[in-house]
């Protein structure tokens, strides 16, 4: 691994963990700067359907209103794999993700588990995240509280 690699690598890792970072402590301008121009989102695995590209306003948007519902998150990625290719770069990782919300049915913390791959491309000598693929392999908790967050009524906890 050359000097370059291996700091492209560590930028790529650095990158990428801004982006949930950024969702965890609900810096959401910050959060948007993570991005480039334009995202290809796939969560499939969870919600189904497509993937879409949509810019990083429209990330902000959704995901601000259903994070931001929740008491808390912790958003925890790992064994990461990256290659370079010139501009273009992919980093695929393990990840945890914690979620929690106090409600009148059931446990206030559902946990989602699987891998992430994040393309990114280097903008004005910067690495931006232009795609996100999870695909969840494992869940344990109270899933019910991703539908109370996103359909915005919550239940006052007991």
């Amino acid at each position: 691994m050359t000097a370059t690699t291996a700091q492209d690598r560590a930028d790529i890792i650095e990158a990428a963990t801004r982006v949930f970072w950024y969702i965890d402590i609900r810096d959401w301008d910050a959060f948007t700067g993570t991005f480039a121009e334009q995202v290809t989102l796939d969560y499939s695995s969870i919600w189904g359907g497509e993937p879409a590209t949509v810019t990083p306003a429209q990330i902000r948007a959704d995901w601000e209103k259903l994070i931001g519902a929740f008491d808390a998150t912790q958003h925890l990625l790992g064994n990461h794999l990256v290659t370079v290719d010139g501009e273009h770069a992919e980093l695929t990782a393990v990840f945890q993700a914690v979620h929690i919300l106090p409600n009148l049915f059931g446990s206030p913390r559902w946990t989602l588990g699987g891998a992430y791959r994040i393309g990114l491309e280097r903008v004005a000598g910067e690495w931006k995240v232009n795609a996100l693929t999870m695909t969840a392999t494992w869940a344990d908790g109270n899933k019910d509280i991703l539908a109370i967050a996103s359909g915005g009524q919550r239940p006052d906890a007991a």
